[in-house]
């Protein structure tokens, strides 16, 4: 995923579903760097990570 597209998901008031490492996450905050994010998993509202906004993945589903 590119910055761009992770600002958009974290401006939206939709949902969208994003994966890091293929476990589902949240996206918290977008760093200034313009690289990385603080993200936490869906399940766990404690345990926060700094991860590379370009290992973020958009996951699409089918209905």
């Amino acid at each position: 995923m590119d910055y761009t597209r992770a600002q958009e998901i974290v401006t939206s008031p939709l949902e969208y579903e994003v994966s890091y490492n293929g476990v589902s996450i949240w996206i918290d905050k977008l760093h200034d760097d313009g690289k990385t994010a603080t993200v936490h998993l869906r399940r766990s509202l404690e345990e926060r990570s700094e991860v590379a906004i370009g290992e973020l993945k958009e996951e699409y589903l089918v209905h």
